[in-house]
């Protein structure tokens, strides 16, 4: 493998630039005439708009343009869509209402977009959009997608009665009542999946760029799938045809699920700059990203789980209310359905599963998938009910687990996924190991001395990665498929670029890309470049998000190596008389086996596109295109234990010891992996102690600052211990299964069942924030 190859703990190339301050995101972004955007946005969950009087506006300094949306109306600019069609069990399919990018006639939650305002800088425009004078109606609104369903709630759009957009199930719900009512023991709960706000670094940003001269669109977004935004933008917002369209997403500061939308102010940017002859600039303040990035979970849900008299799980039964928001975002019907209800076996070895999801329409933000998207809650909701489970049922909750593993595979759930490889047994065991699980009780005692309660939980979570394949999902409902592409153009001085459709926002691709090529040809990883994030240079591609770059988007470029490899070594056998089958490719040089005859890899390189003397027949040059269609999702999965102490006199939580034993089959950068899992777990330990969206019953967001949004910080965190023991995806050549998300996906249950666990009642909801469980401490029962 080398010292830079595949399993070598290398620093990443790229963060030399990003700890300078040499990294390039959209707001560096300047082109001549440039001129910036401010929108008015709407300050009712729920109104009509009587009128809207832009002339104060319109006459103030440095004004260029104020445009509605009945011109953006009027220039045939579509409504946003949803990727993924649903159909409810009827057979109907799911209700979607109406996004204009600039809303017409009435907004439906606060931060609508109604107004744009082009100005020569970003100061005039943000004040001529404050004399935007707009007339509205107030309606009654409704935040909370339970009370939305209810009778005589305000209804948001005409094509979804009563605000249901679908009413979706899965399974055998008849196989799943008779088990249920066959069990020895029903462990029943409700719970709820808090909202979250993602806050990634870099806020959301757009630049629109229209050259009258050539008919033709550039827009500069922060986008984890660019060439998606110019799918969409072309073919279903009528902005302008593919082929005079370029989409460029630079360096993106983070993204977690909520930058593979395509938004409003994409779209804006792009229209107001044909309409005002500028280019058009907009980037997001912070209260903006809060109001209107679409915001992640926000789940009700009933379950039912039953054993038989030896612990065994015979049936399952899950009810979700998933609040979508004012509209449908464009992944927003997949997350609470296959990427949540498939999710329901979790690990484990459940005979009869079913169930239901009705998504719902309310007066807040769109809601849509966030690190992890649906398995987040499907893991919540399995591993907090198997620890209560284990509590009712007066077990050891790692032998409840133990008990009901899958064992065999590959395992056909009944939830539609069929599991290919895993060893569930071997992360429980490392994590028990590592937490000293068998002396938590001495541990408990010693921080009752100190007045402390002292509680353990664990997790045991599994995740669907790597979304594909594309004949599966299509007739699921998506709108794309879900292949990745790759060109590997060998230079002729020896140099190689990889153009992916994958795209980076963190995950280090520059660096664990150059090093698979390093382990195929052994060239250093300073003569490997990356090319990502557009659309001219990169011909095709879905992007990054459900940890898809390493199976899905490593996986088309090995089969583009593999293409490259068999054209370089025709060409040494040439060079070197040799039989092809002979030549061996080891540390830059092609070589002979068994002998010490070789040609560098420069110079093959150098003679594949001198041409002076190659192969009868053979093409000059060296470069090679695939396309990667997987067979199967991948499937990391992991155990997670969590150690608190809780001061009873504040209810202050302090997480003593986290435990990490993940399952990611092979590992490309074992430094980089450890550093996604750390990001994971933080931001599931934040949604567990600290994070919540909360909006009154007006639908006013209550926390739209980190005033009132409380993110993690370090000295909220403990030093995580990690550790994998890996079993190699059998569906994609590299035996990868995704990194990406699982600290996000198995910690949060894991953090409540250890505070629940030392307060020794389960009457607890997310964010455990130091009130809730002081007042816990005070009103709940034992178990």
């Amino acid at each position: 493998m080398g010292i830079e190859g595949i399993g070598a703990r290398v620093a990443r190339k790229e963060d030399k630039r990003f700890i300078t301050g040499a990294g390039r995101y959209v707001d560096d972004m300047v082109v001549p005439g440039m001129k910036h955007a401010a929108f008015v946005r709407s300050p009712h969950a729920h109104a009509d708009i009587k009128k809207i009087d832009t002339k104060k506006a319109e006459a103030m300094p440095g004004v260029i343009g104020v445009l509605t949306g009945k011109q953006l109306k009027a220039d045939g600019i579509g409504n946003l869509i949803c990727g993924w069609m649903i159909h409810s069990k009827d057979g109907s399919p799911m209700k979607m209402g109406a996004w204009s990018p600039l809303a017409v006639d009435r907004v439906r939650y606060v931060g609508d977009a109604v107004v744009v305002v082009v100005a020569d800088t970003k100061g005039q425009a943000r004040d001529a959009a404050e004399a935007v004078e707009i007339t509205y109606k107030e309606r009654k609104s409704v935040a909370d997608a339970v009370d939305a369903l209810a009778k005589g709630a305000p209804q948001l759009h005409p094509e979804a009665d009563g605000n249901l957009i679908f009413d979706w199930g899965i399974g055998d719900e008849a196989a799943t009542d008779a088990a249920l009512k066959s069990a020895a023991h029903i462990t029943r709960l409700n719970i709820v999946n808090n909202r979250l706000v993602p806050n990634a670094m870099e806020p959301r940003a757009a630049l629109g760029h229209y050259d009258k001269a050539e008919d033709h669109y550039t827009c500069w977004t922060t986008s984890q799938n660019p060439h998606v935004a110019r799918l969409v933008m072309s073919a279903f917002y009528n902005v302008a045809p593919e082929n005079k369209l370029r989409v460029i997403a630079p360096d993106v500061g983070g993204g977690f699920g909520s930058k593979i939308y395509i938004y409003p102010e994409e779209i804006v940017c792009l229209w107001a700059s044909k309409r005002t002859g500028v280019p058009v600039k907009w980037v997001a303040d912070r209260t903006e990203s809060f109001l209107t990035d679409a915001h992640g979970r926000d789940h009700h849900t009933t379950v039912e789980m039953g054993f038989d008299k030896n612990n065994r799980i015979v049936g399952l039964k899950v009810d979700t209310v998933a609040n979508l928001g004012a509209y449908m975002s464009l992944f927003s019907s997949a997350t609470p359905t296959y990427l949540y209800a498939t999710l329901l076996s979790g690990q484990y070895n459940i005979p009869a599963i079913y169930g239901n999801v009705r998504t719902v329409y309310t007066n807040t933000a769109p809601v849509d998938a966030y690190r992890g998207a649906g398995r987040p809650e499907a893991t919540f909701v399995l591993e907090r009910t198997m620890e209560i489970a284990a509590r009712e049922l007066g077990v050891s909750p790692a032998e409840l687990r133990r008990t009901n593993f899958i064992t065999q595979f590959p395992h056909q759930t009944p939830v539609i996924m069929c599991y290919d490889a895993g060893n569930y047994g071997a992360s429980l065991d490392a994590a028990m190991k590592q937490a000293d699980y068998a002396g938590f009780a001495k541990r408990k005692a010693a921080a009752a001395k100190k007045g402390k309660l002292r509680g353990i939980g664990m997790s045991c979570y599994i995740e669907a990665c790597g979304i594909a394949p594309s004949a599966a999902v299509g007739s699921l409902g998506a709108g794309v498929g879900l292949w990745e592409s790759a060109e590997v153009r060998v230079n002729a001085v020896g140099t190689i670029e990889v153009l992916t459709g994958s795209h980076s926002h963190g995950q280090g691709h520059e660096t664990t890309f150059a090093q698979l090529v390093n382990s195929r040809f052994g060239v250093p990883l300073d003569s490997v470049s990356i090319v990502h994030g557009d659309t001219d240079k990169v011909q095709m591609g879905m992007g990054t998000y459900g940890s898809r770059s390493g199976a899905v988007g490593m996986s088309a470029i090995v089969k583009a190596l593999d293409k490259v490899e068999a054209k370089a070594k025709k060409i040494a056998a040439h060079l070197l008389e040799a039989d092809e089958g002979d030549i061996v490719i080891e540390n830059g040089q092609l070589k002979v086996a068994g002998t010490d005859k070789n040609v560098p890899w420069f110079q093959m390189a150098l003679a594949a596109y001198t041409a002076h003397n190659l192969p009868q027949g053979m093409e000059p040059g060296l470069k090679e295109t695939a396309f990667y269609d997987p067979s199967n999702f991948t499937f990391p999965a992991g155990c997670y234990i969590c150690e608190v102490e809780i001061d009873p006199e504040t209810g202050k939580t302090d997480i003593v010891q986290f435990v990490a034993a993940d399952d990611f089959g092979n590992i490309i950068n074992p430094m980089i992996v450890e550093g996604q899992v750390h990001g994971g777990i933080a931001q599931g330990v934040g949604q567990a102690l600290l994070e919540g969206a909360v909006y009154d019953a007006s639908g006013q967001l209550l926390t739209a600052s980190y005033m009132d949004y409380t993110m993690p910080r370090a000295d909220d965190l403990p030093s995580f211990q990690i550790s994998t023991s890996n079993t190699p995806c059998p569906s994609n050549p590299l035996g990868i299964k995704g990194c990406g998300e699982a600290g996000a996906i198995g910690s949060p249950p894991a953090v409540i069942n250890a505070i629940t666990d030392a307060l020794g009642h389960d009457n607890l909801t997310m964010p455990a924030t130091p009130g809730k469980v002081w007042a816990a401490l005070r009103a709940g029962t034992k178990h």
